[in-house]
């Protein structure tokens, strides 16, 4: 396996949660998708260096405004982004498994109007990556490796999902098809398998940048569970946004409030949270748990 066990017990005992409370009330379930929306749009652009705030990113895809002193390119690239995510959307309701072709069309949405030429294309270079572990393949290599990689995620039953969307977003990475764009892809891959299996939209947070390449890295170097587990934090988060909103019990609180609950100041609190020990999720810069996580911590740690 993987995914840690007690991580796993987490996810799949949240998801159920959710699944229960199905169908959930439209009107709220518009707004946090959208919400959703927007913040995967603001944080895979800026990993990839936009400068653009998430405030900005909002003004652009909910009034069509622009931003002065903001180039055109960081513009389009969160009106692509939306764009790709209505593709997703589109795939999920067909319920189309990922291909070659739908990963060369979420592609093809991310560059339209800044690469017209690479858009959805392959790549017809070699390629560097700066402070990478390794080099990706050959260019050559790529439609090959392409065709592999398809062809053994469609055939990865013994996976569990989360899984099988972490490992997909790494070999994409990996075999860096394309000659720009390839974390966006990556993540919109991943996110678009999760999707299909009804998990809400995953956000690789812009603040957790170090710690998302350095997983990267050690993935590189042979050992890929740190990537999954970190990619299974971020899904955990999300289904613990989505439970805060659609069940009061679940509210979350700052881990200085949280230290009334327990024996444990907030530095050892954040050091379980950063973790993954304690059951939290992160909002910003800040972390946040649960009265019912520290209980269960409490219990387990007697």
């Amino acid at each position: 396996m993987l995914i840690e066990e007690n991580l796993l017990e987490r996810i799949e005992s949240k998801k159920r949660l959710l699944d229960s409370l199905r169908p959930l009330p439209k009107q709220v379930l518009e707004k946090l998708q959208k919400q959703f929306e927007i913040e995967l749009t603001y944080n895979s652009n800026a990993i990839e260096g936009n400068t653009l705030t998430l405030q900005e990113t909002k003004l652009i895809l909910e009034r069509g405004i622009t931003i002065k002193g903001k180039s055109l390119r960081e513009h389009l690239e969160v009106i692509n982004h939306k764009e790709a995510l209505i593709l997703l959307e589109r795939f999920v309701k067909k319920k189309a498994p990922l291909s070659e072709e739908i990963i060369k069309q979420i592609h093809k949405a991310i560059l339209t109007k800044i690469n017209e030429e690479e858009a959805g294309q392959y790549r017809k270079l070699n390629v560097r990556i700066l402070g990478a572990a390794k080099s990706p393949p050959q260019y050559i290599k790529v439609p090959k490796l392409m065709a592999n990689f398809i062809n053994n995620i469609q055939k990865s039953k013994e996976l569990h999902i989360i899984e099988l969307a972490a490992k997909t977003h790494y070999e994409l990475v990996e075999i860096h098809p394309f000659f720009d764009g390839n974390g966006r892809t990556a993540r919109l891959a991943m996110n678009l398998i999760l999707m299909q299996y009804g998990y809400p939209i995953t956000i690789i947070l812009s603040n957790d940048r170090k710690k998302y390449y350095e997983v990267l890295k050690k993935a590189d170097l042979g050992d890929i569970k740190p990537f999954v587990k970190f990619v299974g934090r971020m899904v955990e988060r999300s289904l613990s946004l989505y439970l805060t909103t659609f069940r009061k019990d679940m509210e979350f609180v700052p881990l200085k409030e949280a230290t009334k609950y327990c024996p444990y100041s907030q530095e050892y609190l954040s050091l379980l949270a950063r973790k993954g020990t304690l059951d939290a999720i992160k909002i910003g810069r800040n972390w946040f748990t649960t009265k019912k996580a520290i209980d269960k911590y409490l219990k387990k740690h007697q």
